[in-house]
Parts: structure tokens; sequence; C-alpha cells
């Protein structure tokens, strides 16, 4: 019989133990070899319990080496054993294809190559980010940058909806190669966000918690205590709308035109 190797990339969610669902779970256990990226050995060891072949990817980091270089040698141990005709999982924190490149590139590799690929989705940061702050991305909407990303690329911000900065402790990081930047390089992610905030706008550092016993990170202060605060690279940096949503007045004209009989519902933003 012709064996085919194919790739599933799976999110084990955030919450240890809890988060993961019933497909991820079934993927993990029904692989023949799978290739686990966490950053917990807590969660490492509750995975090899759910099979016998259970390969670390962690020590693929290291120190002053590209992250890059670590996506690439990671996409290259995955892609290898599914040309060798074995059932591959991927196993990452959280959902699989949301900051997380290792797997996207390895899904297209093994597609390219002609084997199936796909991604079982997990609960991510931005899930329980939602459910710890109370947030409802449909109440005023919500902005959403890698934090290096923002600082380098100019881009058109709404002050009236909430800004969200992923990995804010990697702010002004251009090479790939550090886990954290200093408070000079955070200031200048203050001095950009000073140009549509007040410096004494509340913001907040949000990690959620990984440990059924841990709580999550939800510190509050004014955007200019960023730079000196302890913030590491899975720390998320919110940031509330500082104004009102500005009425657009000749489209709700132009909407009243085309339904005469019909008002903005009472409690409408």
């Amino acid at each position: 019989m012709d064996v085919r190797g194919s790739l599933v990339c799976v999110g084990t969610g955030m919450l240890l133990g809890a988060h993961i669902g019933p497909r991820a779970r079934a993927h993990i256990e029904q692989a023949d070899v799978v290739f686990v990226a966490v950053s917990d050995p807590l969660v490492e060891l509750w995975i090899q319990g759910m099979n016998a072949d259970v390969r670390s990817l962690q020590p693929l980091y290291g120190e002053g080496k590209s992250r890059r270089d670590t996506y690439n040698e990671m996409v290259e141990m995955m892609v290898t054993e599914v040309r060798a005709g074995r059932r591959v999982c991927g196993a990452f924190y959280g959902h699989p294809g949301v900051f997380a490149l290792a797997p996207h590139l390895a899904v297209e590799r093994v597609r390219e190559a002609g084997f199936e690929a796909h991604m079982e989705p997990g609960i991510s940061a931005e899930d329980c980010l939602y459910a710890d702050l109370g947030i409802d991305p449909g109440t005023f909407g919500c902005q959403h940058y890698e934090a290096s990303q923002f600082m380098l690329y100019q881009r058109r911000i709404d002050p009236s909806a909430y800004l969200i900065l992923w990995q804010v402790g990697l702010a002004g990081d251009r090479s790939l190669r550090r886990f954290r930047t200093s408070s000079a390089e955070r200031q200048l992610l203050v001095d950009l966000l000073a140009e549509d905030y007040p410096l004494d706008h509340g913001v907040i550092a949000y990690e959620a918690a990984t440990l059924p016993l841990g709580a999550p990170r939800q510190e509050r202060f004014p955007l200019s205590d960023l730079a000196s605060r302890e913030l590491e690279q899975q720390t998320t940096l919110v940031i509330p709308p500082a104004r009102r949503m500005r009425i657009n007045a000749s489209m709700r004209e132009r909407m009243a035109a085309l339904q005469p009989e019909t008002g903005i519902p009472a409690g409408f933003p």
C-alpha cells in the first residue's frame, strides 16, 4: 500500500489542558510524529502524554540566532517527515495561524510538494484578551498590529477604536535575533503613539494565563509609563479608544434615502 505523508498544524490553546479542542487532540493522538513548539515545559510534558513520538522544536531557538532561521529549521523538520510518508502533527501554542510563521510556511511547503496539509484552529491570546478585558470588537472596532511593524510603516490610526499592539516587548527590534528591546526603543513607540493619544491616556499590558491556577496580566498605566514597564515577548499592549466615534453625516443621509422608514436603532453607537 502506498502510504502518503500528511501534515496538520493544531492549536493547543492558551490554558494548559483546558483550551484544546477534540479535533486537535485527536490529531495529536493519531499522528505518527508530533512536533511541539511551546515555551512552557509543563505543556510539552502534557503533550508527550498523548503520543509516543513527540519532538520539541524549542531547542532550535537561540540567543543571537535569527528567528527566521529557526522557523525555517522547524519547517524543514516537519516537511522531511511528511516526505517520508508519516502523518505529522505540529502542535503550537494558542492558534497555529496567529503570530506563528512556521505553521503557515510548513503548510505551504507541504502542499507545494503535493501532500495534504491543513490547520486546526485553537483558542488564541486574542480570544482570551476579549474575554479577560471585557472587550467586544464589534462595539468600537479593533486595529491589530505587530508592534515593530507598526513602528516601521505608516499606518492610519483611528483613536476612536481599540488599538492592539502585539509583542510589545520586542517593539523596535529589526534583527529578529532578540527576545526583548530596550526602554529607549520602547520610548520611540511612545513618541509615535503620542501623535494620536495623550500621554496620560490609560493603556493595558496584557498577558493571557497559561496555567489553571494562574491569572492573566492586566496591568493598567498611563501611556507615558510604557517605556519603563517590564514587558515580555508575549506582552500585548491594549490602547482603549481615546475619543468618541465621529458621525458620518453624508453617509447617513444617503442610507436614509434608501431606507426612509428606518431610523438609527436606540443604543447604536
